[in-house]
């Protein structure tokens, strides 16, 4: 087979997995540095964006899609019948230098099924990033996706090479993951992720520590494969956080593969609904929510026909409005419409004047949503909060959403 061929099956089967942003990486380049090639600062085709909004290019593909593990929800599972391909370690090292030297690219972000055995299939991984790194002086990003039976010596030389390390959690439960995946132990995932936050925490609390992982360590989570609740998925995402440091969850919800198992879902979890996911992650991390404040429905899902935020507003309307020229910052950021950046902007301008409803569209901030949540100089809502109401959008809308 091809090498033209292997790219085609090997970058398809690579775009189930979603947790590849590479956000967080040291910057470097190899300017003025004598030797290597290739930046983390560069633009290029866009894959994914950062936090700071810089667009993310990345070579997204697998070192295989043979794999010995036979998970009911993947595409690449042991007893699937789909075109099978396998890189050499070579194919793959000439094809990020090339891609990156044809400006495609800035990074590699490399996953593979499991063969023969996790060691081997690591080994296998590591030796790209090892020959990028070493051998060719490729200062670009690279993102390892981590196998976590793989030995804790394979997993500490992996972070050596890789600006971030990542081990999917798959399912939110550890009961949907044996029924699902048997062949995967929920344990040997938390443990494997213990292992690299001590080496990420090590590395970053001793400055002549080696490197390892300086963007740290994420994971995924399939959405809607099993009959967990947005609340236990968020729960386990906050727990994650916590205890594991992770940088970031990702997201993604399900999708009907070929010679489905009987007992998955026929149909595709709704993309809004991973959207409302990201959006909650999003409150909980950036925004002071706390998960007992998200507006769950009884079913432990949130609402799909508006955000969570807007949401918990409408369910706490006494609360508002709020002053845009004496609320405190953590008040501010309940505001809908209001993100911590535009947050930080008024916080700043106030200092200097009394902040009209005017600023805030000089600031290019939605002043009609904004408008019934706040009070400015010149602006009052009156009783134009009671008038706000959630858009109400058919089945047929929310499943194209």
């Amino acid at each position: 087979m091809d090498v033209l061929r292997k790219l085609e099956i090997l970058a398809d089967a690579a775009k189930y997995d979603a947790s590849c942003a590479s956000s967080g990486t040291e910057r470097r380049h190899s300017l003025g540095a004598g030797s290597g090639v290739g930046s983390t600062e560069g633009m290029g085709i866009c894959h994914a964006y950062a936090p700071d909004g810089r667009c993310i290019s990345l070579l997204k593909i697998l070192l295989t899609n043979a794999c010995i593990y036979d998970c009911a929800y993947c595409i690449n599972r042991r007893s699937s019948n789909v075109p099978r391909a396998r890189f050499s370690v070579e194919e793959i090292v000439s094809l990020t230098l090339g891609f990156y030297r044809r400006n495609c690219i800035e990074g590699l972000f490399l996953s593979s099924g499991i063969i023969r055995n996790p060691d081997y299939t690591m080994e296998q991984v590591i030796a790209v990033a090892r020959s990028l790194r070493e051998t060719h002086g490729f200062r670009g990003y690279i993102h390892l996706k981590t196998i976590p039976d793989a030995s804790s010596d394979l997993l500490a030389e992996a972070g050596k090479y890789a600006d971030r390390l990542s081990i999917n959690v798959e399912l939110p439960t550890e009961r949907s993951l044996a029924a699902l995946a048997p062949e995967k132990d929920a344990g040997g995932i938390r443990r494997s992720m213990g292992r690299m936050r001590l080496r990420i925490d090590e590395a970053r609390a001793e400055r002549r520590a080696p490197r390892f992982a300086p963007a740290g360590q994420s994971t995924q989570m399939i959405v809607g494969a099993d009959s967990s609740t947005d609340q236990t998925i968020l729960s386990l995402s906050t727990n994650l956080y916590g205890a594991y440091g992770l940088r970031r969850v990702y997201y993604s919800a399900f999708s009907p593969i070929p010679d489905a198992a009987s007992h998955l879902p026929p149909v595709p979890a709704p993309l809004i609904r991973e959207h409302r996911l990201y959006q909650a992650d999003w409150l909980l991390r950036f925004y002071g929510f706390d998960l007992d404040e998200l507006p769950l429905e009884a079913s432990g899902n949130l609402p799909l026909t508006h955000d969570p935020k807007l949401a918990w507003a409408l369910a706490n309307r006494g609360l508002f409005p709020v002053d845009l020229n004496t609320a405190p910052r953590e008040r501010l950021l309940r505001v809908p419409g209001l993100g911590v950046r535009s947050v930080t902007r008024l916080i700043a301008a106030r200092r200097h004047r009394r902040l009209r409803i005017d600023d805030l569209a000089r600031f290019r901030l939605p002043v009609a949503k904004l408008a019934p949540f706040v009070c400015a100089a010149d602006h009052h809502p009156g009783s134009g909060l009671d008038r706000v109401r959630a858009p109400v959008l058919e089945p047929e809308q929310l499943a194209l959403l």
